[in-house]
């Protein structure tokens, strides 16, 4: 294994772990942590961030240039998630079955169309 893939790694587990435990502390009231879930969660996002640039820098990649298509890219994923999040929720908590897997398929849909838009289609 690359250092630098050693390096992602480990940076990558303590950046989820703080932010999954985060949105824990949030999302249980039996917990009453909401504050100091969204301080976990933001060290979480920060650590993450940091794991991507360090990454980069050791394996000698320029830095992420912000474009409209990669905006729009993010925009769309997060739409795509979003949708499918609300489609499962939805089957799942609130109990309109037909209706979730709708909105769920619909967001399924719109985060396949990330890949033709980001890698394009070749022969």
């Amino acid at each position: 294994m690359k250092k630098s893939n050693f390096i992602a790694l480990i940076l990558g587990t303590i950046g989820v772990a703080f932010f999954a435990i985060g949105m824990c502390m949030c999302m249980l009231p039996e917990w009453n942590m909401f504050r100091q879930g969204i301080v976990s969660g933001i060290i979480g996002l920060i650590v993450l961030l940091a794991d991507v640039m360090i990454w980069r820098k050791l394996e000698g990649k320029e830095p992420i240039k912000i474009s409209g298509k990669m905006i729009m890219c993010l925009l769309i994923g997060i739409i795509g998630a979003l949708l499918l999040g609300v489609g499962m929720c939805l089957s799942m908590v609130f109990g309109r079955m037909l209706f979730g897997i709708i909105i769920g398929l619909i967001g399924i849909v719109i985060l396949l169309m990330l890949i033709p838009l980001t890698k394009g289609i070749h022969d």
